[in-house]
Formats: C-alpha cells, sequence, structure tokens
C-alpha cells in the first residue's frame, strides 16, 4: 500500500467573526474559501485538472455556506473545471475529518492527488439560521431520552466541576495561549501557511491574525464575568417549557451542581478563516516531482458521551497512537483544539503531558476557532512547527459536537 503525503498547506488569518466589525465578515464565504485553493495551485504549480477531489469542512452547511462549498470554491479559484468538490461536517472536527478522507483515498491508490481543507464564517452563522444555543438532536424527543444533549459551554462548566479543575488553573492555561501566539506572531512561525485575503480589486483585507489579545493578564481575565451561568436555567434553544441546559446535564449526572467557570477569555474565538492542505498518493508523487512535507502515519475517529460532548479527544488520541504503533513520548508536538480552556487541560492532565509540547504556539482561545477550517489549520500550524524546530512526529485532535473526536498524526519527511 502506498502513503499519503502532505505536499502542502496554506491558510487565510483568522478575522474577528462578528458581523460588522470582522476585516473578512462582509466576504462571501465562497470567495474565502477560494483564497487558500488558488494559493495551493500558485505556491505548487498546480495544473488543477490532476487534483482528483476536493474535500471540504464546514459546519454551518445552509445559506452562504450551503451548496457544496467545496465545488463551488474550487470553481470561484478558477481551477479546472473536471475537479469535483464535496463539503462534510463533523461539526469542530470537519477539518480533521476532510484531512483524513484524503489521507484514505490517496493512501489506498484510489485517487493520486486530493486537496482537503475548510471554511466557516462565524460573522454570518446569525443570518444562516443557526441557533448555537438548541442542543443537537433539534427537537428529536426520543434521542433526548436517550442522550440528553446541552449547550457546549455549559458541557464545559460540567466537565469542570466533575474533573475538579479550578477556574485559575483555566485563567492560566488561556493566559499561556495568548502568551505563546503572540511570540509565535512576533517571530514569524505562521508566515509560511498565511495567505492574504483580497477584495475584488485587489485590495487587502486582512494579512495578519485579527484576533489575538496580547496584553491579556491574568488580573484581566479574573475580573471577567462567566459566560455561561446564565444559560444554566435557561430553556433549550429559547423555546418556552423546554427542559434547561443544566437539566440536559443532571438527566446523566443527577445532583451535579455546575460551577460556572469559562468566560470569553477561555472559551475559543469566534472568527472567520480557510484552510487547504494538498495530499498526493507516494508513488504519484514521485512520479510527478512533488516533493512531501509529511507522511500520514495513524487517524482515528472516536465516539464519547454526547451530554458531556468534550471529552473525546483522549480515547482518539490513544487509539492514533495504538494504530501508529507510538507512545505519547514518540509525540514531539501536540495540537489539541482549544474549544474550551477545560478540553485542553484534561487532556494534558490526562495523558500526563510535557505541556511544553502542547499548542507551543497558542491555540483557539488566542487565536479563534473558525469551526469546520480548524482541523486544516490545526495541521498545517503542527507541520510548519516540526520544520521550524527540526521535529519528527505531531498530534492533531479536537472535540466535535455529538461526542466526538477525530485524530490525525503526521512525521515530517
Amino acid at each position: 500500500m502506498s502513503e499519503s503525503w502532505i505536499i502542502d498547506a496554506c491558510r487565510t488569518p483568522r478575522g474577528i467573526g462578528k458581523v460588522g466589525k470582522g476585516s473578512l465578515a462582509d466576504m462571501h464565504p465562497q470567495r474565502l474559501a477560494s483564497t487558500p485553493l488558488k494559493a495551493l495551485a500558485e505556491r505548487n504549480g498546480l495544473d488543477t485538472k490532476e487534483v482528483d477531489d476536493v474535500i471540504w469542512g464546514t459546519s454551518t452547511q445552509s445559506g452562504t455556506q450551503g451548496g457544496d462549498i467545496g465545488r463551488m470554491a474550487l470553481l470561484d479559484a478558477g481551477w479546472d473545471i473536471t475537479t469535483s468538490g464535496v463539503t462534510l461536517d463533523r461539526f469542530c472536527g470537519s477539518g480533521i475529518t476532510a484531512t483524513n478522507f484524503a489521507a484514505a483515498v490517496t493512501a489506498s491508490g484510489m485517487e493520486n492527488m486530493v486537496v482537503a481543507g475548510g471554511t466557516e464564517m462565524m460573522s454570518q452563522t446569525p443570518t444562516q439560521n443557526f441557533n448555537p444555543s438548541g442542543a443537537m438532536h433539534r427537537g428529536n424527543l426520543h434521542l433526548d431520552e436517550l442522550h440528553p444533549q446541552a449547550h457546549q459551554g455549559v458541557c464545559a462548566d460540567a466537565i469542570a466541576t466533575l474533573e475538579g479543575i479550578s477556574r485559575q488553573a483555566l485563567d492560566e492555561l488561556s493566559c499561556e495561549s495568548q502568551r505563546r501566539a503572540e511570540i509565535a506572531i512576533q517571530e514569524g512561525r505562521f508566515d509560511k501557511s498565511l495567505v492574504a485575503v483580497h477584495d475584488d480589486d485587489g485590495n487587502v483585507l486582512l494579512d495578519r491574525e485579527e484576533y489575538p489579545r496580547p496584553t491579556t493578564t491574568m488580573e484581566g481575565l479574573a475580573n471577567l464575568k462567566p459566560a455561561f451561568a446564565a444559560w444554566l436555567d435557561a430553556p433549550m434553544g429559547g423555546v418556552e417549557g423546554a427542559a434547561t441546559y443544566r437539566e440536559q446535564i443532571q438527566k446523566r449526572y443527577p445532583g451535579l451542581d455546575i460551577e460556572p467557570v469559562h468566560h470569553a477569555g477561555s472559551s475559543s474565538g469566534v472568527v472567520d478563516g480557510a484552510a487547504a492542505l494538498l495530499l498526493a498518493n507516494s508513488g504519484y508523487a514521485q512520479a510527478n516531482g512533488l516533493t512531501p512535507r509529511a507522511r500520514v502515519v495513524a487517524m482515528a475517529n472516536m465516539g464519547d458521551d454526547p451530554t458531556l460532548m468534550l471529552n473525546a479527544p483522549v480515547p482518539a488520541a490513544k487509539k492514533a497512537l495504538e494504530k501508529a504503533g507510538l507512545t505519547k513520548d514518540d509525540i514531539d508536538l501536540w495540537e489539541i483544539n482549544e474549544a474550551f480552556a477545560v478540553v485542553s487541560e484534561k487532556f494534558q492532565r490526562d495523558l500526563d503531558l510535557d505541556r511544553s509540547k502542547v499548542n507551543v504556539n497558542g491555540a483557539a482561545i488566542a487565536l479563534g476557532h473558525p469551526i469546520g477550517a480548524t482541523g486544516a489549520v490545526l495541521i498545517g500550524t503542527i507541520l510548519d512547527e516540526l520544520e521550524r524546530s527540526d521535529k519528527q512526529f505531531g498530534l492533531v485532535t479536537m472535540c466535535a459536537a455529538g461526542g466526538m473526536a477525530p485524530a490525525i498524526i503526521i512525521e515530517r519527511i
């Protein structure tokens, strides 16, 4: 069996994802998605009709983000019309899943060259009939009886309560994320993958990360009010008579007294962004002069308790390590998405990791989390850092709604 090689990775900067506030907020999502696709083709001299497929991740597939954005974006980028595209949704894990699918079909030899990536314009979700406060079952009462689900922020607070993780510990992790991100930006660690976003007249809309708050301090974080306290006793989705989010959690964890600890400074940033990776079958790459940057070693998917939603990354990482025949000590760099501070904190505690190897350039608390794109962003980030620091193995994983987590291990070539 051949290997799947990562040839290149690029992404847009992340813009603040609020209507009227972010530099990218007025773009059409297909235009934003076309930016890294166009850059991949130009950077690698691609004859785009040789790309067998574009596999794209987008979570909110409605409104301007509906209609198979993977196909529409490649057409917008000027690619050959013979290249097909598909769009998938594994919530926050969409970008990793798109990459894993691309790796599978190229390693199998069924496809020669595939692009994977994702887009999310969170600035536009308020106009796309998307209710982030609604439970994932969306009115399916049978499913709710089997697996009660709540808002992810309430889940984060519930996990912190169950695990005895203090707000102090979560604030320390959040402050460190900002510090590391600022160092990475100042030292140009993201520059290799970053491509500027332009408007239709060629003017630069954004060429830098827009979300980070490098002046963040522990004192400043301590003054922030918990973001999800008011949600605990609110009816799900704002529907009168519906169970509250607290009640949803307590159906599975009776009597749990959830302590609200997460706030705007310890939760992932709401941003717009897009990212893409070029993968190829190793035989095809060698025959066509494509220079690999990394190979895909292993990938895994894992489900966990949907009521707590956010706990699958640890078993996903363990599953990927077992498939690769590696131990945690073999992994030089880890990227665990900071959907909420407790996700990364619990991950590092459960696996007893060296914290100097985890999210070394900051993560979503500092840089933002463009849902469907983040997985592809993180794979590119860890690849760049493996090269910069002359390391070998990197593992990327993240929680996803419904209690899931995809994972991938890559090896620098």
